[in-house]
Order: structure tokens, then sequence, then C-alpha cells
């Protein structure tokens, strides 16, 4: 079974650092792109950023470009949203989701990704 699930999500102070999982089982995080969403209540679903399957290699939003690292650790097959710098408007539901095949790195759009995790939430108080 094919499953990707989040975790790290909390309660935090603006300016405070928290570190996100996305955990795959049934499915290796380095055979795809693997990218980061968020949507916060009202609003679509955002693109965050996405790392490539081989090198390494993220892409960001401008939103959150400068504050927010992805990288992986393919022997735990799972992928990290490291999130700097927090601020108020960073308060949503994060989502992990691996892309189609053949879908490259920097994808912005969720119907290029086939599995999603179940999401986990960031508040950010002010």
């Amino acid at each position: 079974q094919v499953q990707l699930v989040e975790s790290g999500g909390g309660l935090v102070q603006a300016g405070d650092p928290l570190r996100l999982s996305c955990t795959a089982s049934g499915l290796a995080v380095s055979s795809r792109a693997v990218g980061w969403f968020r949507q916060a209540p009202g609003k679509e679903r955002e693109f965050v950023g996405s790392i490539s399957r081989s090198v390494g290699n993220a892409v960001y939003s401008d939103s959150v470009k400068g504050r927010f690292t992805i990288s992986r650790d393919n022997a735990k097959n799972t992928v990290y949203l490291q999130m700097n710098s927090l601020k108020p408007e960073d308060t949503a539901v994060y989502y992990c989701a691996r892309t189609r095949w053949g879908v490259g790195i920097g994808t912005p759009s969720p119907d290029e990704y086939d599995y999603w995790g179940q999401g986990t939430q960031v508040t950010v108080s002010s």
C-alpha cells in the first residue's frame, strides 16, 4: 500500500523554526520528485517547493524562498521541509506529494502529483 505520512506540525511563535517530515511506504521517495504544498482556510492549495529525485536539487515559491529548505534522506525514505523565520501567514495545513511519472521538479499544479499525505497543521502565532 502506497502511503505518505507527514509529521512535525504544531503551534509555534513567529520567528521560530519547525521541521516537517514526509515518510513514504510502498514507494521510494528517490524515484520521483516530491513536492510540498500548503492550504490555508478558504484558500487554494499552494505550491511551496519540491526536490528532484536524483541529486536533490530543490526549488521554492517566492513566498518561502530563503526561509524554507527541502531535503531528503533516501535511507529513511523521508523528505523534510525545514521552515525557518516562520510568519503568521505561513499558517496552513502542509502536504507532501509525489509527482506523476515524467513530471519534473518545480511543477506547481497539484494535478501533476499522484500520491498525497494526509497533511499536518502548522500554526504560527504573532
